[in-house]
């Protein structure tokens, strides 16, 4: 199998080495040879440390290096099965990325993109046979993160489809199906656990340090959703929620926050800046949580409520099958369990009492319960 990545940056290099982990031939092009060598270091220091571990022999590291061509031309897919696209998120640029490609590739090459929020089959339109579309969501870091999103476009074939998802679970990795819609699974589902807690501190209910308490120590989730934000970078955060809510016809549930933006537009934008939510500087002294269990549970229910009538939504409107969205939230972003099933445990007729409560107090859609959650709640 001939794998060609097209995007030499973090996620172009990881999909490249589990390409090339999992035996196949791969072609890594960047038109910026810098970024290039970059990769090909980095592969480098981490393909040592996988054999000090003991994860890879010495053999192994020069095999998987070995296996991967390191390019500036495009033309140098030209014997590739399949190419996966993974560079900026314009979708004019990917238009013609694509019609360029279609020149160059056989007829029957998979044609995939990475992108995480744009239509595939907007993208499939730049094709004359868009029937070899599909979209292949890798999740950052690439060789670690376990789920990858499948997503067929309307164009798609299902000998596309079926041939995709083959080589990726090949790969051992964990693939979902899902519907060409904003978001997919993962980034859909996960809106309010930003957007709801960003809520919580405008209103004044609790600052960001106790938020993420209540969301790691009652919740079990890994990290609060101003850490999380931090990590991502609010830049690239909110431009992901701009997208949503503009791709959604601006439905409330996906409504940016002033919060965020705000703190974007100061350059707060989290670890890589040295300030976000929190301050990175050496030295700097973080802001205690007030540890009040009642408050806590308060925003723990409200955030939880708001994810699972997302994932009803995402099943309600045949998104993906329920099995695939809780799949998605455990194996994607780590959440402690799926929000599906974590609704049964605790009640679907609670769930429900507390988005009735938040829509009848704030008579607001974004708390509008979905139908699939009241029709199974009674």
């Amino acid at each position: 199998m001939k794998v060609g990545v097209l995007g030499a940056g973090t996620m172009g290099a990881g999909i490249a080495q589990v390409a090339s982990q999992n035996g196949c031939e791969v072609v890594l092009v960047d038109l910026n040879q810098d970024m290039l060598t970059k990769a090909e270091n980095s592969l480098d220091k981490i393909l040592v440390r996988l054999v000090e571990k003991g994860v890879v022999s010495e053999d192994e590291k020069i095999n998987i290096q070995g296996r991967i061509t390191y390019s500036t031309d495009t033309k140098d897919f030209k014997a590739s099965n399949i190419v996966i696209e993974a560079i900026v998120e314009k979708l004019e640029v990917k238009h013609a990325v694509f019609a360029n490609l279609e020149t160059i590739v056989s007829d029957d090459c998979i044609l995939a993109s990475n992108t995480s929020s744009l239509s595939i089959a907007s993208i499939g339109s730049a094709l004359k046979n868009a029937s070899r579309v599909v979209g292949i969501h890798f999740f950052n870091p690439a060789p670690l993160m376990p789920l990858v999103e499948i997503i067929p476009a309307v164009q798609t074939s299902k000998a596309t489809l079926d041939a995709s998802k083959a080589l990726i679970d090949s790969w051992g990795k964990v693939t979902v199906l899902c519907k060409d819609t904003p978001g997919f699974i993962v980034n859909r589902v996960a809106r309010p656990f930003y957007g709801e807690a960003l809520r919580i501190y405008e209103e004044g209910i609790a600052d960001f340090a106790t938020i993420d308490w209540a969301m790691t120590e009652l919740g079990g989730f890994r990290m609060g959703p101003f850490t999380l934000m931090d990590y991502i970078g609010n830049d690239v955060n909110y431009a992901v929620t701009e997208s949503v809510f503009a791709a959604f016809y601006y439905d409330p549930r996906f409504k940016p926050s002033f919060t965020q933006r705000r703190h974007s537009e100061a350059g707060y934008l989290g670890r890589k800046s040295g300030r976000g939510y929190f301050n990175y500087a050496e030295g700097a002294v973080q802001p205690e949580p007030n540890k009040d269990m009642v408050v806590g549970q308060q925003i723990l229910d409200r955030i939880l409520a708001m994810l699972i009538n997302e994932a009803f939504d995402a099943v309600f409107m045949q998104v993906a099958s329920a099995e695939d969205v809780d799949k998605a939230m455990t194996k994607g972003v780590n959440y402690p369990k799926g929000l599906l099933v974590w609704a049964e445990e605790i009640g679907l007729k609670k769930v429900l009492s507390q988005l009735e409560t938040l829509f009848t107090e704030y008579g607001e859609d974004r708390y509008r319960p979905n139908p699939l959650l009241k029709r199974m709640a009674k």
